[in-house]
Parts: C-alpha cells; sequence; structure tokens
C-alpha cells in the first residue's frame, strides 16, 4: 500500500530542518537531516541507549538507579554505563562512515520502540539496522543489522565495549562458554565505577540469525583484540555474494552490583539467552510488551504534528519506567546524566499523574519508589527537629538527601513532601487497592501528615504558617507561606483523613484542624499571593496556579481567571516547561480551547529539538528529554481537553472540550477498567 509523505518544515536555531512523518499512522518520525541534532533513546527502564547521527554510533548509554558520587566530595550521580553501541563495519577493506554514504535516514517507531537507521553505500549495498533496548530482557540491548547487496563484498564487523576513562581498573576477556556441543563466545568487561562504588559488568556478541547455530564451525571465525584498558572489540569477516541479503545481530548486556550480587555472571547469562533465543521470539516479545504498554493511548484526529507530539511524549514515559521495578523517573529520565539522575517532585506533580490514568502498574511502581524509602524519610524529619517523614529534594538509590549542599532547594523546598503524600492517595482513588492502602498508602499518608502538623507554626489569630521555604518559584528562596507549600500541605493532610477513614482509622484531629486553618496570602484585589511579601516580581514556574489545578483549592471561576492573567505574564523566558501546561488545563475547565491551545503549543514547541522534536527543559536551554515537560503537556491533554478527574468515585469525565484545530480526540486505556473517552 502507498502511503503519501507528509513533510513538515520548521525553522530552529536559524536552520532549516525536515522531519518527515507518517501521514497514516502518526506512529514514525522519520529524520533526513542530521544538521543541530538530537536523538532520541531507546530505553527500557533499566537502560537507555542514546543514539547518534553518526553511523554505527551511540551516543552514551545510562543506567537506571545505578550511583556513585561525581566527585570526592560531590553527591551521587547516575551512571554512564559502558558504551557496547559503537560498531566498525568495513566492506571491501573501506571503514563506512557519513562522508561515505547517501540517503542517510533514521527512524522512531513508538509503536515497538524501534530505531531503525539506513543508508546507501555507493551502489555496493543497502544497509539498515534497529536499535532496541529489549523490554523483555531489561539490562539489555539488542542491534539488528541487514545488509542487501549489489554486488559481491567482503565484509568485516567489529564489535566494542568501550569503557568511560571514569571508571577504574577494567578487566576485559573473551572466553567461548561451552556445554556439550553448544559454544557461547562472550565478549566482556569488568570494572569499578567512578569511585569504586559498584562493580559493573558488559557482555557482548555476534548473532548469526540464518543459522542460529551454536556450532562453532557454522559460524565466521570471531578474532578478539584489547585495543586498551578501555577498549574491548570482538570482529569477524564474511564474504557475501552478489544480490544476497546478509542478516546479523549484536547484543550486549550491563549488569551492576546494585540489581546484582554477581554482575558478571549475570551478564554472561543475559546475552547467552539472546543468542540462543531466535531472534523473531526475542523480538516479537519485545513488541508485544510495548502494545501492551500502548493500549493507555491517545489518538488526535485533524493534527498530525500534534499526534505526533503527543505520542512521543508518552513513548518517553513509558520508555523511562516499569511496572515491575518499584524506581521512579528523573526529570532527563534515562537519556542523559542530567540532574545527576535524581528523582525530584517532577515525578509526582508531572509525570506521575497521566500514568496513574494510562498505567496503574507502572504508577504503582513510582510510589512504590518513595514507600521504600520511608524509613529513610523518617529520619531526615527526625534530624531536622520534625515529626513524621521528611523527603529529600533529590533523591538517589539511598532515599536520602541528594541535592548539591549549595542548592538551597535541597534544604528548603519541603513542598516534595506533600506532593508524595497526594500521589499516594490518587493512586488509591484511581485503583480502589485498599491491600496496598493498608501496606504502603496508608503508613507514609500518617507520616506526611504527622510532618505537616510539626512543620506549621500557630500564629495569634488561630491561622497556621509554614515558614522559610522554597516553593514551586524556586526564583524565590527562603520565604513564609509559598501558596503552593501550604496548598500542597493542605491538602495532603486531608487526603491523610480521608485515606484513615477508609481504613476505619481515626485520624488525628490535628490534621483538619491545621489544614483549616493554613494561611493563603491574597493582595487587596483578591488576587492570590504567592508568598506572605510577594511584590509581583517575575517567576520561574506555576506556584499559585497549582491551587486551581491540580490541588482543587481555588474554586471560584472569577478567583481562577484572576490568578492566571497576573501571573501568566509573569513566567520567565527561562522556566520550565510545563508552567504552561498548568494554565492550558485550566483554561480548557473553564471552557476557554482557544486559550488552552494557545499555551498547549507554547508548553513544548518552543522546546522542541532537532530532527525529532525532543523536548528540551525550557525555550533557551539544550538540555533534552525533558520527561517533566512531557508529563505537563499529557496532563493538557487528559486533564484539559479530555475533560478527566481523579475523584472519591475514581476516574470520572467533566466537560470535555476540542480545539478547533482537532477533529477527534480519543483517550483509551483509561483507568483499571480500559475506558475509552472519545471528544468529538
Amino acid at each position: 500500500m502507498f502511503v503519501k509523505a507528509f513533510f513538515t518544515f520548521f525553522i530552529l536555531s536559524g536552520l532549516s530542518i525536515t522531519t518527515l512523518f507518517s501521514q497514516q499512522e502518526g506512529w514514525k518520525i522519520t529524520a533526513t537531516d542530521d544538521q543541530n541534532y538530537t536523538g532520541i533513546v531507546s530505553a527500557n527502564g533499566r537502560i537507555g541507549i542514546l543514539p547518534s547521527y553518526k553511523i554505527f554510533e551511540t551516543d552514551k548509554i545510562i543506567l537506571n538507579n545505578v550511583y556513585d558520587k561525581e566527585s570526592p566530595l560531590g553527591v551521587s550521580k547516575i551512571l554512564r554505563g559502558m558504551n557496547f553501541g559503537n560498531l566498525d563495519i568495513f566492506i571491501n577493506g573501506e571503514k563506512l562512515d557519513n562522508s561515505k554514504i547517501r540517503n542517510w535516514k533514521q527512524t522512531l517507531h513508538m509503536k515497538e520502540a524501534r530505531f531503525t537507521t539506513s543508508f546507501s553505500y555507493k551502489n555496493i549495498a543497502e544497509i539498515s539496522y534497529s536499535v532496541y533496548a529489549l523490554r523483555n530482557v531489561p539490562y539489555t540491548g539488542y542491534i539488528d543489522f541487514e545488509i542487501k547487496t549489489n554486488e559481491a563484498i567482503d565484509l568485516k564487523v567489529i564489535g566494542k565495549i568501550q569503557t568511560p576513562d571514569e571508571y577504574r581498573d577494567p578487566v576485559n576477556t573473551f572466553r567461548v562458554l561451552k556445554d556439550l556441543e553448544t559454544t557461547m563466545p562472550i565478549l566482556q568487561t569488568v570494572a569499578k565505577s567512578r569511585l569504586g562504588r559498584h562493580t559493573v559488568s558488559t557482555s557482548a556478541t555476534f548473532v548469526w540469525h540464518d543459522i542460529n547455530s551454536t556450532r562453532e564451525n557454522l559460524r565466521p571465525e570471531l578474532i578478539h583484540k584489547k585495543v586498551s584498558d578501555y577498549n574491548n572489540q570482538l570482529s569477524f569477516e564474511k564474504k557475501i555474494e552478489k544480490g544476497d541479503t546478509y542478516r546479523f545481530a549484536w547484543t550486549a548486556s550491563q549488569c551492576t552490583t546494585q540489581d546484582f550480587y554477581d554482575p558478571q555472571t549475570e551478564s554472561e547469562r543475559f546475552v547467552i539467552f539472546n543468542l540462543l533465543t531466535p531472534k523473531d521470539d526475542v523480538l516479537s516479545q519485545h513488541k508485544k510488551l510495548w502494545n501492551n504498554l500502548w493500549k493507555g493511548d491517545i489518538s488526535i484526529e485533524g493534527d498530525l504534528q500534534s499526534q505526533l507530539d503527543v505520542r512521543l511524549a508518552l513513548y518517553h514515559l513509558y520508555a523511562f519506567a516499569r511496572a515491575d521495578a518499584n524506581l521512579s523517573i528523573a526529570p532527563m529520565g534515562l537519556s542523559s546524566q542530567g540532574y545527576n539522575g535524581h528523582i525530584f517532585w517532577d515525578t509526582e506533580l508531572w509525570m506521575y499523574p497521566p500514568l496513574l490514568v494510562l498505567n496503574q502498574d507502572i504508577a504503582r511502581s513510582l510510589v512504590n519508589y518513595r514507600s521504600d524509602r520511608l524509613d529513610i524519610a523518617r529520619k531526615k524529619a527526625i534530624n531536622f527537629g520534625y515529626k513524621g517523614a521528611m523527603f529529600p529534594w533529590e533523591s538517589d538509590d539511598t532515599g536520602e538527601e541528594a541535592t548539591p549542599a549549595w542548592a538551597l532547594t535541597g534544604t528548603f523546598e519541603h513542598h516534595i513532601t506533600a506532593d508524595v503524600g497526594i500521589a499516594f492517595w490518587n493512586y488509591y482513588r484511581v485503583t480502589k487497592d485498599k491491600k496496598w492502602l493498608q501496606e504502603r498508602g496508608f503508613p507514609l499518608l500518617k507520616e506526611v501528615a504527622d510532618y505537616w502538623v510539626s512543620r506549621s507554626t500557630a500564629n495569634t489569630d488561630g491561622s497556621y504558617s509554614i515558614k522559610n521555604v522554597v516553593g514551586a518559584n524556586e526564583f524565590a528562596p527562603n520565604v513564609d507561606d509559598n501558596a503552593f507549600t501550604n496548598g500542597a500541605a493542605i491538602t495532603c493532610l486531608r487526603y491523610a483523613s480521608l485515606a484513615a477513614k477508609e481504613l476505619g482509622i481515626s485520624p488525628d484531629s490535628n490534621w483538619n484542624i491545621i489544614a483549616d486553618n493554613i494561611k493563603i496570602h491574597r493582595f487587596e484585589d483578591g488576587t492570590t499571593k504567592e508568598h506572605s511579601r510577594y511584590d509581583g516580581d517575575r517567576i520561574k514556574q506555576a506556584d499559585v496556579n497549582l491551587l486551581a489545578y491540580p490541588l482543587d483549592i481555588i474554586k471560584d471561576k472569577e478567583a481562577i481567571l484572576k490568578d492566571l492573567t497576573y501571573y501568566e505574564p509573569k513566567l520567565a523566558e527561562e522556566g520550565p516547561a510545563m508552567a504552561q501546561s498548568v494554565f492550558a488545563v485550566i483554561y480548557a475547565r473553564l471552557g476557554d480551547a482557544e486559550n488552552a491551545f494557545r499555551l498547549f503549543k507554547r508548553s513544548y514547541e518552543p522546546n522542541k529539538r532537532p530532527p525529532f522534536g525532543a523536548l528540551a527543559e525550557a525555550a533557551t536551554s539544550n538540555n533534552p528529554y525533558f520527561a517533566t515537560g512531557a508529563g505537563g503537556m499529557l496532563q493538557t491533554i487528559i486533564f484539559g481537553f479530555g475533560g478527566l478527574h481523579i475523584t472519591e468515585e475514581g476516574i470520572i469525565q467533566k466537560n470535555p472540550i476540542l480545539p478547533k484545530q482537532w477533529k477527534k480526540l480519543t483517550i483509551t486505556g483509561v483507568g483499571p477498567n480500559k475506558k475509552t473517552y472519545v471528544i468529538k
């Protein structure tokens, strides 16, 4: 079937970028121009493989939840893994690179999480290869190659394990493991992380699909070469006849002592599994798991560009998380070491709500990440003179505060503790999982409510203040009665009371007393003040407006509009993307589709980077992929245009609205019953 190509031209940084989209499906983004290139990561919640525009090269590999100190006196930083994604390919003795090819093209197939590069080498061969971060074998990557020849060629392929210089004491080996007649060639590097906290092991091998043979004499001869302590190589040579199609793969596994007692042996086992399992079986299982993820989907008719942008955002949230991990998502996911790979409120307030609606299994993993670290949060509260549990502004695998000491956010941005509690009650609202509530949900909600009781200060008029905080607007440090911090604390205290009653437990009477009396300051005209001394300064991101959504504390339409019109002009250009998303959701809920759509587009379009549309954190930055911004734009669709609300009755729909630019919006896989909502 012929699919008509649709070209979108846009200008970024003074350069014209051409991007080719699949018009019928809305599932593929294809780049044919590598200028100002930002790649799209292949990830599976455990590892992220970031491609390069250079053929046969991978920019970096990121390991989820594996940290070492960034420096002897620094904080923790997520590990950049050993790079197993760089290969050298020679045809007739000539090494292929971008200067020797034509018809370069890269395609992200979002439906099956496959990233494919293809090109022509002179008139000699057509070459393509696809990169997978296997969802079914999550500590592994798989690069599948296909070479179609127009004339006979001599092929040489070199696979590598390249160890970053920051690693210590790498040991490189090549062994052919054998069980009866089954031979298993394994290239391997084992090393210590930068300051020795972890042992990291990477194993790799070639796979030949046509024979899928385990017998040494049916495979090309493998040659091992240790170029240096930091470059371990394995190669083979093959003659290919004219008109033939030659297929092979390179697969690798990376394991650490964060997840395994014996990462060296485990990395071998994963590679052996991929080696001895037929390719169709390995990849079909990967695709099946992604197909299950896409049961939670958003379909937009009448606006292909918005469709692709929204799917790309959802693709990243799915790629950065797993249902079986009890791990959270860093602001940049598994695309980089940005923000040291730490976990912020970005998860609970921005990425978590869309996932809670579309995939409760992943949502459970995100909240369980916090409850697994509850004991550490209790200790932090004690250490700062408070009761209950106090969660860190930046969290790593330990659950201790991981923010650099010089950053005031780590010591004073306390709304994170309320954000966590809000996420917990919302999980129960959607799932009605009473066993989870009893075992994980309420124990945490009780502790965070007790924290806010101890954190609040009684005033002489019977009100309560929360003093000396950094709010969501980080341009204003060490203020009293920050609007969002106070609003989040109010919400969290009320949710703790509801959770107690759900379990037949009497809530602490202080929870509701303090929730009913925490101060929210206002100007004389009724506009909400961001904090007690706020006088109209620029703001980094939405703060006051979060009281209308998602907290639902300010309900009066006139008051909501007053806050919207006052604070939108004060947003700084260098602020993060999600502020406009909040405004867009609120406008949509007020029935103003025009302003909602304007701010929906503004929330991410200036942040897109060529050629695939990866999101940077801000219009003025270049640090994609910003998963927090993806969460914000998805909330505009789900909770704004889609009209979905998370309530005590579960997910309900109220007053959906469709932008004039769209013909139809369909949200599938909503909630435990996997409902479909159609707006047209």
